[in-house]
């Protein structure tokens, strides 16, 4: 069975556009709006404001099936906010000398040009999906009906939104069976699965959804109407053909990559510079004092897309054969004295920061497994593969909540995996701080389950 996910995505395009756009904004202002000893004052001021204006207004929500006149209607409302934003900037700095003429030309002469980048950037990739055929994602359809048919015509009739349709499945008259699509789905590498919601039943639908969950895949459906589950799912349009989505992640947006990553690579370059490196020479010490073999143990763990990385930790244990195969138990005879200590106060978890580092990891998220462990847990756990939409964490909002350590029963690893999909489906950047200071608060009184 595959359980990698297989979409081509580009995490770069919105970051990127964040910061050509804030460069022509600045740019502009520079060389002709305000003297240079003033730039500054105004550049601090419209660069924030244009970030926090842009999160508002949703200006960098472009998509593959945004149409065109949706793109200058977000532009029209970003430039109209944007000219007040400058007047309010000329008011509250009025001795300055920013005149409203010159303002109105510098916003204009802004939108302009970043209207030029916003549909040039549009139009060249729609070129690349239909001349190379790339930044695609290949669709399979389930259900036939006027609705679905027309689904499929909009992404044969239109490569350059980057759909590839493999294959629709009707279910009607005994048709084709679902095993048969999942087949399908999963031999083919298949991106998106689009499914028509009123060409199945209850039953169909949640095998379905545990299908697409278990096996990473991007699930969409088709309504019947605006009003079926309208208040839970998110609403998308593909030409004129509504489509909703089933889970949406926040850190599948760009800017939330950019700001995850950007806190990781802080944080643990803090931990790293601050901490690491002058408690690694004491820990190290003391793990050599106490056993023979390597201050650092290294174990193969499932991430990011289901993908292998090697984690880091200080070495509790004595060296054992058993190690890759089964987790501490209590009073685990493997765990040496330092060992206990350094896992009570989860010392032992700290060159994980250098896998955040390299970017294997994050500071929060869902806890990675051993490889023969996730294997395990993903045949007989429901939904256990979700975990892995995003990347694993040295800390989580399961191991905050009692979930942490020895997995004894089906119990544990199921309450688990609900912690870790509420955390994925509701991440936030004060979410992961909370967790944090949780984390450090947990450790500094020591964990029943830290062994």
């Amino acid at each position: 069975m595959s359980l990698f996910k297989q979409g081509r995505y580009s995490g770069y395009l919105r970051p990127i556009s964040y910061l050509i756009d804030l460069s022509i904004i600045n740019l502009v202002a520079y060389y002709y709006l305000l003297k240079p000893e003033d730039f500054l004052t105004f550049s601090t001021f419209i660069s924030i404001s244009w970030v926090l204006l842009s999160v508002y207004t949703r200006f960098y929500e472009v998509y593959r099936y945004t149409r065109p006149v949706n793109i200058l209607t977000l532009i029209a409302r970003q430039s109209i906010l944007f000219l007040l934003l400058a007047f309010a900037f000329s008011g509250l700095y009025h001795e300055l000398d920013v005149y409203p003429r010159p303002t109105v030309i510098y916003a204009f002469t802004c939108s302009l040009l970043i209207t030029i980048f916003k549909f040039t950037v549009y139009y060249l990739l729609q070129k690349y999906r239909t001349s190379f055929g790339g930044n695609y994602r290949s669709t399979v359809i389930l259900g036939l009906n006027k609705k679905t048919l027309a689904l499929e015509n909009f992404f044969k009739r239109n490569p350059e939104y980057g759909y590839s349709h493999k294959k629709s499945f009707s279910f009607k008259n005994k048709g084709q069976s679902l095993n048969e699509a999942f087949q399908y789905i999963l031999e083919e590498g298949i991106d998106e699965i689009y499914c028509s919601i009123s060409e199945m039943t209850n039953t169909q639908i949640a095998d379905i959804v545990d299908f697409a969950d278990n096996n990473l895949k991007i699930l969409k459906f088709i309504p019947d109407s605006k009003e079926i589950y309208s208040k839970k799912l998110k609403y998308e349009y593909y030409d004129y053909i509504p489509v909703l989505t089933l889970r949406t992640i926040p850190l599948e947006d760009s800017v939330n990559m950019f700001l995850k990553r950007s806190f990781d690579i802080l944080f643990a370059s803090f931990i790293i510079v601050f901490i690491l490196s002058w408690l690694t020479p004491i820990i190290a010490i003391l793990i050599k004092i106490e056993s023979k073999g390597p201050v650092f143990f290294k174990q193969s763990r499932n991430g990011f897309n289901y993908k292998e990385f090697d984690c880091y930790k200080f070495r509790s244990m004595t060296p054992n054969k058993e190690a890759h195969l089964y987790q501490a138990t209590k009073g685990d005879q493997r765990v040496t004295k330092i060992g206990k200590f350094i896992r009570k106060t989860s010392i032992d978890e700290l060159p994980q920061f250098f896998n955040v580092l390299f970017g294997d990891m994050s500071v929060v998220g869902p806890r990675p497994h051993m490889v023969s462990h996730t294997n395990m847990y993903a045949k007989k756990i429901d939904k256990f593969m979700v975990r892995h939409f995003v990347k694993p964490g040295i800390t989580g909002l399961a191991q905050i909540s009692g979930f942490r350590g020895e997995v004894e029963t089906d119990k544990d690893i199921i309450g688990r995996v609900k912690f870790d999909i509420f955390y994925i489906e509701n991440w936030s950047l004060l979410l992961d701080l909370k967790i944090i200071v949780q984390t450090f608060m947990n450790a500094v009184k020591g964990e029943e389950k830290a062994y």
